[in-house]
């Protein structure tokens, strides 16, 4: 019975489509790319997915600097737009750049986003980590412990943005002088603030002290569970209580139907002179029928993980059917 009831708990969303990675840009445009976002976000909440989540990124080509004249839909400003168009699911960031926007702009973004969904909008936000996008769109782009820091005071902000009427802030990176935000947000007393990232020392020490959710980006259970238990001292460290925190992971997936499916799948999307072994590697995702994606997240349900953001490998509408009854609906 206790093993029934963590199941039941956990919750999944997924990555919405954001462009040309997420539809074959042979011959599709923009407006295709956003149509097919729209579609798949209106499906996975026909289905119940929990939540639609949407990468910060500048450029598609954020690693590899062949694909930097491709699509790729600005974050927030996709978000918003499927805000209306929808009822029920949530929506949140996976995860927002800290460098790229101003904190008390980012708690009016919010907060704005709030009120227009009814109370369904999360902030997930780290550090930020790709230096190209910053020097090309001219952000600074500081060494890893000033970006924390600089997490650190922003995320301060943000609340005071929220639980005060005029707050004023005077920080080593940020400042603000009887800065209202209103609408406040809907949801009290501000909405969910997810953290993603790895760092153990000072990284996870932030999220101890500012996150209602933590989430580790693509890992095996074992990194996931080092991180957890560093996290966990963390809270202890503060007299904050580790339970309080949703544990997260972003998960990517490739799922079908059969063995064959799969094979086929990758003879597709794999390179011209890579083999099936490199692409495995180089995806690094969860692969096989619902009954092996289904033994893989119970490896993470096993240690503590309580939400998943799955990451399709060629999402479509069938592979977003499939985890949802082949996965989901029998966990």
């Amino acid at each position: 019975m206790y093993e029934e009831n963590r199941l039941s708990r956990i919750k999944f969303g997924f990555v919405m489509p954001q462009g040309w990675r997420w539809l074959d840009s042979n011959g599709s445009s923009a407006v295709a790319q956003y149509r097919f976002a729209k579609d798949i976000v209106s499906l996975a909440e026909l289905l119940g997915y929990d939540t639609a989540y949407s990468y910060d990124h500048m450029m598609g080509g954020t690693i590899f600097k062949a694909n930097r004249d491709k699509n790729f839909f600005e974050c927030f400003v996709l978000i918003s737009s499927l805000l209306a168009s929808t009822s029920n699911i949530r929506f949140g960031q996976v995860v927002t750049c800290n460098s790229f926007r101003n904190p008390a702009l980012l708690a009016k973004m919010i907060s704005t986003m709030d009120i227009i969904s009814g109370g369904r909008i999360e902030l997930g936000i780290g550090a930020g980590w790709s230096e190209n996008e910053c020097l090309a769109y001219g952000f600074d782009y500081c060494s890893s412990i000033t970006r924390i820091k600089q997490l650190d005071e922003a995320l301060k902000i943000i609340k005071l943005m929220y639980t005060q009427k005029e707050p004023s802030y005077s920080g080593n990176y940020y400042s603000i002088v009887n800065a209202g935000c209103y609408p406040k947000p809907i949801q009290t007393p501000y909405p969910p603030i997810m953290i993603g990232g790895t760092g153990e020392k000072y990284l996870l020490k932030i999220v101890a002290r500012h996150a209602d959710i933590y989430n580790h980006p693509f890992a095996t259970p074992v990194e996931v569970q080092r991180r957890l238990r560093v996290l966990h001292d963390h809270c202890d460290s503060i007299g904050r209580e580790y339970k309080d925190i949703e544990r997260s992971v972003l998960f990517r997936c490739l799922i079908r139907e059969s063995e064959n499916e799969i094979s086929d799948l990758i003879l597709k999307e794999k390179n011209t002179h890579e083999n099936i072994r490199c692409f495995t590697q180089r995806i690094n995702a969860a692969t096989g029928t619902p009954e092996t994606i289904k033994r893989r997240i119970r490896e993470y349900v096993d240690i503590g993980i309580e939400r998943f953001i799955i990451h399709f490998v060629a999402l479509d509408k069938k592979s977003l059917e499939l985890l949802y009854s082949g996965v989901i609906k029998s966990i």
